[in-house]
């Protein structure tokens, strides 16, 4: 019975095993996931045998999917091609039109009749693979996949075809399914036209820039020849800059032109397409200038070429000008129609008529809440005069560069009561500064400094807060790091760098925003025809300045309107903060001013008959042309008109940041005072030492004298005793001071002595370690300043 019942159980397991076997048999004929007797990883992996096949029913599908997009797909017929329409750009009301792009430059002709190589240069330039490819190329494509996919540069795959029918059919194609449909109807395009047919057809609808459509406008436009005329030079360029005309235009950018001219070339010998003798022979074509549509004529031409180059400018620029041209697009910008007729009044109008040849003003008004440049005087007409006053043109800056020193100090912890010396002459670590009215008022904390305007003080301070930080401060605030002149030296306080008038725009802007940064741009958006927003302007902010900071360098810059250099501008009515410059020489004068909802800023120059820079002539009865004169009086005209109606605003209230200049001695302890010693009668020189010796610092003031002789110091001052450490100045004798005219009777006279004129080194002076010997005076201090408004006085030197 045991043994039976044993065989029983072995039957039943062997039973049981079948029946598994069957089953696992029976799972594989069918649906086997998870798969049955793997281990619990590979269990759950497809076997190949469905990796196979789901890849197989994808490519059907995508055969498939192919197939009946190219059968429902249509080539239009000739008369159903897109073509251009014109864009058009209009003020930021979005109704009133400030003018439409150029008409399509475009004339059909017979490309077979012209010379191989012109067809073969564009060949070689954009598609190598153009007679061997079938509308599409593969191996540009993967090229391209990979390029994109491991972080390289972005790269297309268009062929010659493609781009045909993108320009001929499409219009603009941006999306996957653009692409998609583009290459279908490529592939169409080889099925129904001849290599040549499509390279012909190709030539004349291709943008080559300067408004030209096809290779005969562009002869035309480039080098005032017919196609049939060009050289093999001249189709090498013209092959070369078509992926970016625009950019690449010679007469824009000479280098790019020249390496994609020899890149062509290149490509063209390495083709066959020319001999070695060919090649060597080649030399870099001239042309002509570009013409200029009378559409950009008058003011507005300036701001229409700002859209154009905002919207096609840079690797990641929105459209290409052919697209601008073409694609009938609604362009709104952000520039207030009247406003803008207010600023071309205030330059046009109200410049006085006796204004020297050669003397050139500009405006610009930017919303400090989003960059959008609100109004641009770019000068009287594009046409006759390209050079855009306020982007293009450059000039001195003078003190509003102050403010750099003043925010850089207020960020370090520096109170607005710092007190530092106003010294005409004052030597600043061996730099010797003077001030434009030749007044010294002692120590002067740092918002009288800037009210009058004081060199010698805010030169003390760049040392203090070091020039690097004045710099740094000045790029934060939308100085660009490029502008010229732009240095870390104790000079640059004095703005000796020569900013465009649209980046010190951005500069008060960024004031009137309280510290807030942000890009100034004249696009608000650009819809298609359909009403469809492809483009919005940067609007958003970046915060550079702390709020309590610019509250403060806020305040001082009212002073400077309500009692100092920019007192004229307080006639506006409102709180009112600016700062005005000159520069030395007055070669240029300028007046930055803001309120809580705009910031404008004015300038001036002048060049000479070869377009130098030149000192401005006095005119519509101005003695000089410094900031406080006539910028001032156009800034506040300006103003006047465009913010009539609008919310008065108030400035946030001064915030006291820092340490006050003396700070209160320890409980504890008191200051440690040190002898001065007495330096009367020394040379500067063993002066210096004696001070420094002593353990305190030293800065230089000079005046005349009947009895100490020229070089011998006068005095020192504070004498007696100082706190250790301490500034002390020593005034040096000029000697005797020249009289003011002859005498006038036959009798010997003495003349009494009056004070000479003191000189202000230029802007551009060496650096500070080489001293710049330039007497000056000290006069009696006044407590107004004797720049600024309607009716200046001639200062002796230009308010820096």
């Amino acid at each position: 019975m045991a043994e039976k019942s044993h065989r029983s159980r072995r039957s039943a397991a062997a039973s049981q095993s079948r029946g598994k076997a069957r089953g696992t048999a029976q799972r594989k004929k069918g649906w086997n996931y998870p798969r049955a007797g793997l281990g619990p990883v590979r269990r759950w992996l497809p076997s190949w045998r469905v990796v196979l096949g789901v890849l197989l029913t994808g490519l059907a599908a995508a055969a498939g999917l192919f197939a009946w997009a190219y059968a429902t797909t249509d080539l239009p017929e000739v008369d159903e091609m897109a073509l251009a329409e014109s864009s058009t750009i209009y003020f930021a009301d979005g109704e009133t039109e400030m003018g439409t792009l150029a008409e399509i430059n475009r004339n059909v002709v017979d490309t077979t009749a012209l010379p191989d190589y012109v067809g073969d240069a564009v060949v070689a330039s954009e598609d190598r693979r153009f007679y061997s490819n079938s509308g599409i190329d593969p191996i540009g494509i993967a090229r391209a996949f990979w390029n994109n996919v491991t972080g390289g540069s972005q790269q297309g795959a268009s062929t010659l075809t493609q781009q045909y029918v993108d320009n001929y059919y499409l219009g603009q194609t941006q999306s996957y399914a653009d692409k998609a449909r583009e290459a279908i109807l490529a592939i169409k395009v080889e099925q129904e036209m001849t290599k040549d047919e499509i390279l012909d057809a190709y030539l004349n609808v291709i943008y080559f820039g300067r408004g030209a459509y096809g290779i005969d406008a562009a002869a035309q436009a480039y080098f005032g020849i017919p196609a049939s005329e060009l050289t093999l030079s001249q189709s090498a360029l013209l092959a070369g800059i078509i992926p970016a005309p625009s950019a690449w235009d010679p007469a824009i950018s000479p280098e790019q032109a020249e390496y994609r001219w020899e890149r062509t070339l290149t490509f063209m010998l390495e083709d066959g397409m020319i001999t070695q003798q060919e090649f060597d022979d080649a030399t870099y074509p001239e042309t002509i200038e570009s013409a200029r549509s009378d559409r950009f004529a008058g003011t507005n031409g300036y701001l229409m070429q700002m859209v154009i180059a905002e919207l096609t400018s840079g690797e990641e620029a929105p459209f290409t000008e052919d697209e601008l041209n073409r694609l009938g697009l609604t362009i709104v910008s952000t520039v207030d129609a009247q406003w803008q007729a207010e600023a071309v009044e205030t330059i046009e109008g109200q410049v006085p008529e006796d204004a020297p040849e050669g003397f050139k003003a500009t405006l610009v008004s930017i919303d400090p809440a989003t960059g959008g440049v609100k109004a641009l005087y770019g000068g009287e007409d594009y046409l006759t005069e390209s050079l855009n006053r306020a982007t293009q043109a450059r000039y001195q800056g003078g003190s509003t560069f102050k403010p750099f020193a003043l925010i850089a100090a207020l960020s370090e912890g520096i109170s607005l009561e710092q007190q530092l010396p106003s010294y005409t002459g004052m030597d600043v670590d061996g730099y010797v500064v003077n001030n434009y009215d030749s007044i010294d008022r002692g120590y002067v904390n740092l918002v009288e400094g800037l009210e009058y305007s004081i060199n010698s003080t805010y030169v003390a301070l760049n040392a203090m807060v070091g020039p690097e930080n004045t710099m740094e401060t000045a790029i934060a605030a939308g100085l660009p790091e490029d502008t010229l002149g732009l240095n870390a030296n104790l000079s640059n306080v004095l703005g000796n760098a020569s900013p465009h008038a649209i980046d010190m725009a951005r500069v008060f802007a960024t004031y009137a925003a309280q510290g807030v940064r942000h890009d100034t741009h004249i696009v608000e958006r650009v819809t298609d025809s359909g009403g469809v927003e492809l483009y919005t302007g940067p609007t958003e902010g970046e915060r550079v300045f702390e709020a309590d900071v610019m509250a403060d360098a806020t305040y001082a810059m009212t002073q400077v309107v309500e009692v100092g250099t920019g007192r004229t501008a307080s006639a506006l009515g409102r709180p009112v903060a600016g700062k005005t410059g000159s520069a030395n020489e007055y070669r240029g004068s300028s007046f930055g001013g803001y309120i809580p909802q705009l910031a404008t800023v004015v300038a001036a120059y002048q060049t000479g008959p070869d377009g130098e820079e030149v000192p401005i002539d006095p005119f519509g009865g101005y003695s000089v042309l410094a900031g406080g004169s006539l910028p001032t009086d156009l800034w506040l005209y300006y103003m006047t008109q465009v913010t009539e109606g609008m919310p008065i605003e108030d400035f946030p209230p001064r915030a006291n940041v820092g340490e006050i200049a003396t700070p209160a001695a320890p409980e504890t302890t008191e200051p440690e005072m040190v002898a001065v010693p007495d330096v009367a009668g020394m040379s500067e020189e063993a002066a210096r030492a004696a001070i420094i010796a002593a353990g305190f610092s030293v800065a230089a003031g000079s005046e005349p004298s009947e009895t100490v002789e020229e070089g011998i110091v006068i005095r020192a001052e504070p004498g007696g005793e100082a706190e250790a450490g301490s500034l002390i100045t020593i005034v040096v004798s000029t000697g005797p001071a020249e009289p003011t005219e002859e005498p006038t009777t036959p009798e010997p006279t003495t003349p009494e002595p009056t004070t000479p004129e003191p000189t202000t080194p230029e802007p551009t002076t060496p650096e500070p370690t080489t001293p710049q010997p330039s007497p000056s005076v000290t006069a009696t201090p006044s407590p107004q300043p004797t720049e600024g408004g309607g009716q200046p006085s001639p200062p002796s030197t230009p308010e820096n």
